[in-house]
């Protein structure tokens, strides 16, 4: 779910500390060009090298090792215009300033790379820790489930973030294949630990509850518990905190019964056309049952025949939007993926080449879904995306 603001890629986070970031790194370059309405006016008189020999040591404040080179490359054009104007080679203060300037930026770009280095090994660090514990909350699910062909998908959208605010589950049960996909409000350690709390509740609950709104009923307790523990949220999460969720089941039978509470709608895509499977009775997301005037939902059940497709997905994907601001047509593309793989059906039967099935059809999408957005996702992405085998356990395409 998105937050408040987007994400920043450079230090600072918010827009204001992304505009001061900017600034600085423009400071190196400032000096050059005063060094320059200097030293070509009468105002030459003033003695302009100390700001020179600066100019590196300020660029690796803010800038990489090539930065720093450009500033120090910079440093040494303008101090060749400048002595050539005024004709002051020969001058042992020039040699000293161009002595200085050599050593600060010999410095300046050593300490950049280091600092460069320490940063990169500091977040491949960050990038484990965060490998180990979506292993752990989001865990991928198994190729088969039952009469289910599975695969799941997660994407951060954050640059070198690996978890975050969505989550998914597929189990298989005595009461049938039940999964969720859900989406918590807001990002950072708050929204995983809401995330954690509640697939902790769903894997517990879907193996001694035999209605899927009673299992939903648990999430949604184990979310207010968590969130009652003090200083487990802030202020802002306790009292507009929620999470969207679809919650679906497979039981026996070629059915599928869904409990959704605020989200996005699952795809179901059958002989190459999709359908959403919206709900009849609109519920409010986790978190915000004391809305709910009526009975606390109830499943509703949809043909989920041999050959079909279904898709549960987060919002990051239906309202991911290219630098046009045009959203990413998701039963478009699904369809489209369809097409394309019935094609590559018939040659892969004449090559006698493997079904990789979903995953490789979730894979493919998620590469349109990058494409779409050049790169730039502004939400998370969840995604679980099951087939109906046949009676027989075999796959129908």
């Amino acid at each position: 779910m998105r937050a408040p603001s987007r994400p920043s890629s450079r230090p600072g986070g918010g827009g204001h500390h992304q505009v001061l970031f900017v600034l600085a790194e423009c400071v190196p370059f400032a000096i050059a060009l005063l060094v320059l309405a200097i030293e070509f006016t009468p105002a030459h008189v003033l003695y302009t090298g100390p700001l020179l020999v600066a100019t590196p040591a300020l660029a690796a404040v803010t800038m990489g090792p090539k930065g720093t080179i450009a500033a120090a490359g910079l440093a040494v054009a303008v101090s060749v215009a400048t002595a050539t104007y005024n004709q002051a080679w020969g001058n042992q203060q020039v040699y000293s300033n161009f002595l200085a300037l050599f050593l600060v930026s010999v410095a300046s770009v050593t300490t950049s790379r280091m600092a460069r280095a320490r940063s990169a090994s500091e977040l491949n660090q960050v990038r484990r820790i965060a490998s180990a514990a979506q292993k752990v909350l989001l865990r991928p699910v198994p190729d088969r489930l039952g009469p289910l062909r599975a695969a799941s998908l997660y994407l951060a959208a954050e640059k070198g973030a690996q978890i975050g605010g969505d989550l998914y589950e597929a189990m298989e049960t005595r009461y049938g294949i039940r999964m969720i996909v859900g989406d918590v409000r807001g990002k950072g350690l708050p929204a995983v630990r809401t995330a954690a709390a509640v697939l902790g509740a769903f894997r517990e609950a879907v193996y001694y509850e035999d209605d899927l709104v009673d299992v939903v009923r648990h999430c949604e307790a184990a979310m207010r518990r968590d969130a009652a523990v003090p200083g487990a949220v802030d202020e802002e999460a306790l009292v507009e905190g929620f999470v969207t969720a679809v919650v679906a089941q497979v039981p026996d039978g070629h059915v599928v019964e869904v409990v959704n509470r605020g989200h996005p709608p699952p795809l179901l895509l059958r002989d190459g056309k999709v359908q959403a499977l919206m709900p009849g009775s609109p519920l409010p997301p986790l978190g915000l049952g004391e809305f709910i005037a009526g009975p606390p939902g109830r499943r509703e059940r949809y043909p989920f025949l041999p050959g079909d497709r279904l898709l549960l997905h987060t919002d990051g994907v239906n309202e991911a939007r290219d630098r046009g601001n045009t959203f990413f047509d998701l039963p478009e593309a699904m369809e489209d993926m369809e097409d394309r793989e019935a094609k590559r059906a018939v040659e892969a039967a004449a090559a006698t080449m493997p079904d990789r099935g979903p995953r490789e059809f979730l894979d493919r999408l998620c590469r349109a879904l990058v494409r779409h957005t050049e790169g730039r996702l502004a939400d998370d992405v969840a995604m679980i995306l099951v087939e109906r085998l046949d009676d027989a356990g075999g796959p129908v395409r």
